[in-house]
């Protein structure tokens, strides 16, 4: 939405959005080797990278030095021009970037939003080590955060949810939390002063990051991962160096931790909540989303796409 409103900067026209696609394989080239035509995959946030510099060498594709190929709205030498994304009934992949899908047929569209809400919580939580033992915040009960909720409680930490709203209470309960703060409420935020190793800050709007770090332990670190089109507002500084806090950011995930986020996904049964739309509503869903009106993902049913000329 931020991109197809040129919110963000760099909007390349005709924009044809969609970075978290599944559907089956329907044809392949003669060199592939790891997909045969009716397969189940997906396609993320990439299409491509360089594939030489140290980074995607590491399976780190998101940080290539030289900038991987959006799925889409990103240029492109061959053909000339820029990649157009999922919104689309046939997308063409190199086949280092399809990902194989495990899930029950019947969980297909919710699988989808992991492709980008999944791993762009997974893998910080992978990086900062989450699991058993850990008291691990999400902060935003939304397209990421919901997803995050399921992966921290998954991953056997103590998971706290932050929400602005008294309402999402119960939401965040049956996602998986085993505890919910208001953060408007300073009895409550003052409450957990100094106790958490690691907090997942997912909320896209400009806000004070400082309330969330002085929650931070000793070491205890916070990763952004929504991306504001405005900036936050400087942190105090000596809010960090009185705990040596961190204050950092995480960019999706590569191929291969891709895979294996989908992976575990599968093994716990984990998947969107989501609302299928057909494509015509697509104006209508990027209107509620302004206004925080769904719960928690659109996913676009692409056939409906073959009726727009009906």
């Amino acid at each position: 939405m931020h991109q197809v409103r040129s919110e963000w900067e760099g909007t390349l026209y005709p924009c044809v959005p969609g970075h978290e696609i599944v559907g089956h394989v329907s044809a392949v080239g003669g060199e592939v080797t790891g997909f045969k035509v009716g397969d189940t995959v997906g396609v993320g946030c990439m299409v491509n990278s360089c594939q030489k510099c140290p980074a995607c060498k590491d399976g780190l594709e998101q940080y290539c030095e030289i900038g991987f190929t959006a799925t889409y709205n990103s240029e492109i030498a061959e053909p000339s021009g820029h990649t157009l994304g999922g919104y689309s009934q046939q997308i063409v992949v190199d086949e280092k970037f399809v990902l194989k899908i495990t899930h029950p047929a019947e969980q297909l569209a919710a699988v989808a939003p992991l492709l980008c809400a999944g791993i762009t919580t997974y893998s910080p939580m992978r990086h900062w080590q989450v699991g058993p033992g850990k008291k691990v915040g999400i902060v935003g009960i939304g397209g990421l955060g919901h997803v995050g909720i399921k992966l921290a409680h998954a991953m056997g930490a103590k998971t706290i949810a932050f929400t602005t709203s008294e309402d999402k209470r119960e939401d965040a309960r049956a996602l998986g939390a085993d505890e919910v703060i208001v953060s408007r409420n300073a009895t409550e935020m003052e409450a957990h002063a100094n106790s958490f190793d690691f907090i997942l800050n997912t909320v896209a709007a400009s806000h004070n990051l400082d309330v969330y770090t002085n929650l931070l332990k000793l070491d205890g670190t916070m990763v952004l991962i929504g991306v504001p089109e405005h900036p936050h507002p400087s942190p105090d500084v000596s809010t960090l160096i009185s705990r040596r806090r961190s204050i950092a950011g995480s960019l999706i995930g590569g191929i291969a931790e891709t895979q294996e986020m989908l992976d575990f996904c599968a093994e716990n049964k984990i998947v969107a909540d989501i609302e299928m739309i057909p494509i015509q509503k697509i104006d209508e869903a990027y209107d509620r989303m302004q206004k925080s009106d769904v719960k928690y993902r659109f996913v676009i049913d692409n056939a409906s796409l073959g009726e727009m000329n009906d």
